[in-house]
């Protein structure tokens, strides 16, 4: 069973005006990135500082993602389809994904360069005081960026979006180390300026790591945390009528949640009581987590932990009829009420009548016993009601 979700249309008005946020705030930072871009590389190549130089060439990689950020949004934030019914979040985590490879590599390519200039850092010339000037810039600048497209990110669930501003937070913090380095280097320590280029490359390497693990572990279903897990747990079984919680999985979709839940409940209740009974926990979850897109809860009558699952081979409804008719001294009428319980591989059955006055009562003790031959049998209780 499945809670339902909300209207399609109400979704497709979130979708939009996600899709819109995030394309502005992207269009704003890719448009600083390129100015600082710009500024960076033509100041390091002017002024001699390669650290400067490797932080440009970071603000325009920075500008090649936000374009994949732009196109993973706007395929991201359509409505669910029949191809997709749970929608197309995961090409968020897949853009997520590339996003953090494409830093790796360019974090890769750059350390090895400057690397090459450290064992060789007898070239190196004194930086300039419009070094200094141009990181100032770009510390601030990209710093006002993060915070504003990460709350921007927050605001409509994006991991995409506030990737992306760490990613800005990254081209703030590598230009702080340029400012360092850049004093350092003019009171005489020249090789500081590749050094804090190496610095900066392993900081973009560290940060498309991160991106990238945390998209593959999603791609691959991984679940909540334990904790979560756990608070889950606890909240369905304060529900009145749940006996317990044999069964929870969780993977993620973006910032999506999506579960699956297993209630135990009381054997003898109605489907439509164990029904409510899960929209009930369903209700408890979203107020927990206000991130779960989608939950199905099946309902069980016992903890299929405790003992082997009841076989599929245990006759049916029809056939448990034609076994009680070969016992009973009276025709079974067509309207009678025959409920049936599967439990732990046998059928424990209530069977409910019409008194008749002009015929026998059936001993449903003697009828049991007559049954007992039977494997799957478990036990007969018999009602009788006036008419």
């Amino acid at each position: 069973m499945s809670d339902p979700l909300s209207p399609s249309s109400d979704r497709q008005k979130q979708l939009t005006r996600e899709r819109s946020a995030a394309t502005r705030i992207t269009f704003i930072g890719m448009i600083l990135d390129a100015f600082l871009g710009v500024l960076k590389v033509i100041t390091g190549l002017l002024f001699h500082s390669q650290a400067l130089l490797v932080d440009g060439i970071h603000s325009f990689s920075d500008v090649a993602s936000d374009l994949v950020v732009v196109g993973v949004m706007r395929l991201s934030r359509q409505a669910p389809d029949q191809e997709h019914p749970y929608g197309h979040q995961r090409i968020e985590t897949l853009g997520t994904m590339v996003l953090g490879s494409l830093l790796i590599a360019v974090g890769a390519a750059l350390a090895w360069d400057n690397t090459l200039r450290l064992l060789d850092h007898a070239s190196a010339i004194l930086p300039q005081w419009p070094i200094l000037l141009a990181a100032l810039i770009s510390v601030l600048s990209k710093e006002w960026i993060y915070r504003y497209t990460r709350r921007v990110g927050l605001a409509i669930r994006s991991d995409l979006i506030v990737a992306n501003a760490w990613h800005s937070r990254t081209d703030a913090l590598s230009s702080i180390v340029v400012l360092v380095s850049t004093v350092g280097a003019m009171m005489g320590y020249l090789w500081l300026d590749i050094l804090a280029a190496i610095i900066i490359s392993g900081l973009i390497i560290y940060i498309g790591w991160k991106f990238t693990w945390d998209s593959v572990r999603e791609l691959i279903d991984t679940g909540l945390s334990p904790e979560d897990t756990a608070t889950l747990r606890e909240k369905a079984m304060s529900i009145e009528g749940v006996r317990d919680v044999h069964e929870l999985r969780s993977r993620r979709m973006g910032q999506d949640i999506l579960l699956d839940v297993h209630l135990v409940v009381r054997p003898e209740i109605s489907v439509s009581e164990g029904h409510q009974i899960g929209m009930h926990v369903v209700a408890a979850m979203r107020e927990t987590m206000d991130n779960i897109l989608d939950i199905n809860f099946h309902v069980d009558a016992e903890n299929d932990d405790d003992q082997a699952l009841t076989s599929e081979k245990l006759p049916t409804r029809g056939d448990i009829r034609l076994a009680l008719q070969e016992h009973l001294p009276v025709d079974l009428p067509p309207n009678s009420r025959l409920r049936l319980h599967y439990l732990k591989n046998r059928v424990h059955m209530e069977l409910f009548l019409e008194a008749d006055p002009e015929h026998e009562r059936s001993d449903s003790g003697i009828v049991s016993h007559q049954m007992e031959a039977y494997p799957w049998f478990g036990s007969l209780r018999i009602w009788y009601s006036r008419p």
